[in-house]
């Protein structure tokens, strides 16, 4: 029996028509949620994300205050741009895309952003309240994969959710909130220096995968029935493709489809729901502005 494709882009559409509607009565209060994107160079991937939200931004109808800066920025007027964003009422969600050229040091400018303008969930001040239960900004890739199992109805009450990847903007705050009394899952964190890492990811209800390699998880690897959540988005060259590329996550879908419940697909699964969560964060501080 083949898995449940989990309709991410279906379940993101459903999310920015939510915040959508709560824009518009905030905009009766005139109160128009903005978001700063600011993009430091040319890195393709990071151009498509920026595009993506850009996108998103028009279609629920919040401000988009875009700075495409060139790759030679200075930290230092990265770091004044970001001043005068925090010191500006109008912008509620200042959002530098990573990852920044390497002369920018990325831990200051994630310092530099007021916590309450960081719809990213990266700033320390957020991390640290998402870790004790507080009311913060949730990153918005760990976050969109908790709303993907709430929509599709999955009981993570009990589970034994196993996470791959130890990265701060996935792999740790996701299994911080697999954990939390609201999924109230047992969560094992795997990386790379994990052991024998199929016997830990065959115990698992739940298996998030956001390794950063294609492949890292095969069909023997996972059980059967198990909800299999892939983050990654590899870039493998594929001369048939316009652009010269096509997407693949970290999971060999097509194996491991046949003996999962569930999965998400790469493209369209995880994906949209990052950006449909940063659009959601945005309304939130907006709300929060308004008070």
């Amino acid at each position: 029996m083949s898995a449940i494709i989990i309709d991410g882009k279906q379940i993101a559409k459903e999310v920015r028509e939510s915040v959508a509607s709560c824009v518009t009565q905030l905009k009766e209060k005139e109160i128009e949620p903005c978001l700063a994107v600011i993009l430091v160079g040319e890195n393709p991937a990071s151009v498509s994300y920026v595009t993506g939200k850009k996108k998103a931004l028009v279609e629920v109808g919040m401000a988009d205050r875009s700075y495409l800066l060139p790759e030679s920025t200075t930290q230092q007027e990265l770091l004044a741009l970001i001043s005068q964003l925090n010191a500006d009422t109008t912008v509620h969600g200042i959002l530098v895309q990573l990852p920044l050229p390497k002369h920018i040091d990325e831990d200051a400018v994630i310092m530099a952003i007021a916590p309450e303008k960081d719809v990213d969930g990266f700033h320390p001040v957020n991390v640290g309240n998402l870790l004790i239960g507080r009311k913060a900004f949730l990153p918005c890739t760990p976050h969109g994969i908790i709303v993907l199992l709430q929509r599709m109805g999955i009981k993570t009450d009990g589970a034994h959710a196993v996470v791959v990847g130890r990265s701060n903007i996935v792999g740790k705050p996701v299994s911080i909130l697999l954990a939390r009394k609201d999924c109230n899952c047992t969560v094992t964190l795997c990386h790379t220096g994990t052991k024998n890492m199929g016997s830990i990811t065959r115990q698992a209800d739940i298996l998030v995968v956001a390794a950063g390699k294609p492949h890292t998880i095969t069909a023997d690897m996972v059980k059967e029935g198990a909800v299999v959540i892939d983050v990654g988005v590899n870039r493998i060259p594929d001369s048939t493709k316009k652009n010269g590329f096509h997407l693949e996550g970290d999971v060999d879908f097509n194996e491991v489809k046949e003996k999962a419940s569930y999965i998400t697909p790469v493209p369209g699964g995880v994906g949209p729901m990052t950006i449909a969560m940063l659009m959601q964060n945005t309304l939130e501080s907006a709300q929060n502005s308004s008070r």
